[in-house]
């Protein structure tokens, strides 16, 4: 399957590292000209030295700041909303703090780059495709992630809502459900060989995600190949959500 998306504009949030890096650099090795926004200025630094592209630094927990950024990008093609927090408290120990935080991120400001974008695409008569970051813990409970899970059950209502109201305009919205992914922050969480023994048992194909994984759902959502993919949240979870 040959996917050449040269003379679009892709837009990814929290593309300076982890998931969101790998989505930009196969974007680029697909023609795409990308545009990252993260609050990280030593991670675009980096990711310019591989790729050229171009990077807005925002803080996205800032309403106001993240519409800027948002607008900073247009036009954009493509969407894909990949940055989020995830801060780890048992339930009864779960603050306000914690609470805000996260659904600022995760829901709150994939909104509202949605919004831009979205608007800008209907102004241009463009059409377009938006991939939003979703997770396993969207309908799954995990010990510790009160906020992140309420959070991604947001993510896919967010999309659905999306997909519906943005569809007859000719724009997709999915969403990419994962698994836990090894990236510099997923090893180090899942390093203790028990806990990883445990969870790993649960996986049918008996791995964790590579960022490459999720990086090539995204693509392949983006693409014509998904023309008629639209308010779906894709697992990528070697069989997790299957198991139960």
């Amino acid at each position: 399957m040959d996917i050449n998306f040269k003379g679009k504009r892709a837009l990814v949030t929290g593309g300076g590292r982890g998931i969101g890096r790998e989505i930009a650099l196969l974007l680029d090795r697909s023609g795409a000209k990308v545009v990252v926004i993260d609050r990280i200025e030593e991670d675009m630094d980096s990711l310019k030295k591989d790729i050229a592209c171009e990077t807005i630094r925002a803080e996205l927990t800032d309403p106001v700041a993240a519409k800027k950024a948002a607008e900073q990008a247009l036009p954009i093609d493509f969407l894909i909303n990949c940055a989020g927090v995830v801060l780890l408290e048992p339930f009864l120990d779960t603050t306000i703090e914690n609470f805000n935080e996260t659904i600022n991120v995760n829901v709150r400001a994939m909104m509202v780059v949605s919004q831009v974008v979205s608007r800008n695409m209907i102004e241009r008569k463009s059409g377009g495709a938006i991939v939003n970051i979703s997770s396993v813990a969207n309908i799954i409970a995990f010990q510790d992630h009160t906020t992140y899970c309420i959070s991604k059950a947001g993510v896919d209502q967010l999309t659905r809502c999306m997909a519906l109201e943005l569809g007859p305009h000719k724009i997709r919205t999915n969403a990419i459900a994962p698994v836990v992914t090894m990236t510099p922050l997923g090893k180090k969480a899942w390093s203790d060989p028990e806990k990883q023994a445990a969870m790993l048992g649960k996986i049918p194909l008996g791995r964790f995600n590579e960022p490459i994984d999720v990086a090539n759902a995204v693509i392949l959502l983006l693409s014509d190949q998904a023309a008629m993919l639209n308010g779906a949240i894709v697992p990528v979870d070697g069989g997790f959500m299957a198991k139960g």
